[in-house]
């Protein structure tokens, strides 16, 4: 099983992966990251981001007392007003590692090792990337465009994010990810914050490429509402619409889509013919997370996640026997 994404989309994903029947994960992720911790050390050391990796490590620690004490290690910030305040340990374990072996992935791999890791951690591309938008309404005239450079920037923007690019354009994938997409059975994309987590993956050509030369169960993972700033008042169908916009060549079997969020038969019907333009059905399922008092929470949840793999699978082989 290999998923792509980032931040707190992909760990949710992640989490749900390790309930499937996946005898292997790889986390694909994105790496445009240039605020708070990654940011810094991207800058001063000039290094792949860290953040959205050490997450992805994170979610995959082993269950066992030495698997949680390293996630929770990796996760933890320093606090303060020093020039360690806002670091997360797992960042700078990261980049020491990397230092140390002449080799990020092996850094990656070398952590992975001590969290005792149901899966694989591997980034998109072997470089670091910088986020494009072209955002309206910054002005008194909605039609002026204007750019907006930077994860951060595009993801808290007031103004509305028309189109993404990465830079460099057309980026040279990760020969470990291009290899993980092409051994997996079971591709998911998404969830996570659509621009500048989820997009960037389909703005590298090769990733594209392998994920609809594909012959694995190709799965998207719509969002379970519009984020504050990028995705402010997005539907459903129109994240599907922005993603199609993006890569036109993509193509993939099924969307995910919070059956709570959608009880409308009319809304449905206009996400499934969104989702037919990539080449999917969309799946109507309740995958959202709750609190104590059931009272829905903004995520998803990886119990119910993992049930829609797995039956979404089961489907997938039973056609294919």
């Amino acid at each position: 099983m290999a998923s792509l994404g980032g931040g707190h989309g992909l760990y949710q994903t992640l989490l749900a992966a390790r309930q499937t029947d996946a005898e292997a994960i790889s986390a694909i992720v994105t790496v445009a990251d240039d605020g708070g911790s990654s940011g810094r050390l991207r800058r001063e050391l000039e290094i792949i981001p860290p953040g959205d990796l050490r997450m992805a490590l994170a979610a995959l620690s082993s269950d066992s007392d030495t698997g949680q004490l390293w996630a929770q290690t990796l996760q933890h910030r320093f606090k303060g007003n020093g020039a360690m305040a806002g670091h997360a340990v797992g960042n700078l374990l990261i980049a020491g590692l990397s230092d140390v072996l002449g080799d990020f992935q092996d850094a990656l791999d070398a952590v992975a090792e001590l969290t005792e890791s149901a899966g694989r951690v591997v980034p998109s591309v072997s470089q670091p990337l910088d986020i494009e938008a072209e955002v309206a309404g910054l002005d008194d005239d909605p039609r002026i465009m204007r750019s907006v450079r930077g994860q951060v920037a595009v993801a808290s923007t007031v103004g509305q994010v028309r189109r993404v690019r990465i830079l460099p354009e057309k980026p040279e994938a990760n020969p470990v990810a291009l290899a993980a997409l092409r051994d997996a059975d079971m591709i998911t994309l998404g969830p996570g914050s659509w621009f500048s987590s989820v997009l960037p993956h389909v703005l590298v050509p090769q990733i594209v490429e392998a994920i609809t030369s594909s012959d694995a169960l190709r799965i998207v993972v719509l969002n379970l509402s519009a984020e504050p700033g990028e995705t402010h008042g997005f539907s459903a169908e129109r994240h599907l619409h922005v993603l199609a916009q993006h890569a036109p060549s993509l193509r993939v079997d099924k969307v995910i889509v919070d059956g709570s969020a959608l009880p409308n038969s009319s809304e449905r019907a206009f996400v499934q013919r969104a989702a037919s333009v990539l080449g999917a059905t969309a799946v109507f399922r309740d995958v959202c997370q709750v609190d104590d008092d059931g009272r829905p929470l903004n995520k998803h949840c990886p119990d119910k996640l993992a049930q829609v793999f797995n039956e979404l699978y089961a489907e997938y082989r039973a056609e294919r026997a």
